[in-house]
């Protein structure tokens, strides 16, 4: 079972964008990011935003909904991007050899429910939902005894 650790509300994608570099400052090897909500949420942006953020020098980061994966080398170790949209089932999630990077890579998952059984249980995920243009709501829910301590930087805005 999930536990909500935080809800928070974003006014602008400046405060989306804030977010994913405080979290980006948290997260090392083998870290899940599941990343839900609905097309035009936020996910591809805040994954953008997050990746950038710890890059020694930001490049465009695309999503990767033809590519369905798309790898960076960091200064936090290799992150995976993965968009699972198009997939039918977790044995194209095996194809891809995300298990693999579940236990080596920091890995943003978007369309999560893809994963079905395969899901980590260690995983952080993040709902998004768009309450109009450029206002969001974000769900934060995980095993608390591994993600509240870590997430306590990430959510208390130093702004």
């Amino acid at each position: 079972m999930l536990d909500i650790i935080a809800t928070l509300s974003f006014s602008s994608p400046d405060d989306t964008a804030g977010f994913a570099v405080r979290m980006g400052s948290i997260l090392r090897p083998s870290d899940v990011i599941l990343l839900h909500g609905g097309i035009g949420a936020g996910k591809s942006f805040f994954a953008r935003a997050l990746i950038q953020s710890v890059q020694d020098v930001p490049e465009d980061v695309p999503s990767p909904t033809f590519t369905l994966v798309q790898t960076y080398d960091t200064q936090l170790g290799e992150i995976w991007h993965a968009d699972l949209y198009r997939l039918s089932g977790p044995d194209e999630v095996i194809e891809l050899g995300l298990l693999d990077a579940f236990e080596t890579a920091i890995s943003l998952i978007e369309w999560p429910d893809r994963l079905a059984d395969l899901s980590p249980q260690t995983a952080l995920h993040l709902t998004f939902t768009a309450q109009n243009d450029d206002t969001r709501t974000l769900t934060i829910a995980g095993n608390a005894d591994l993600w509240k301590t870590r997430m306590t930087a990430v959510l208390h805005d130093p702004s």
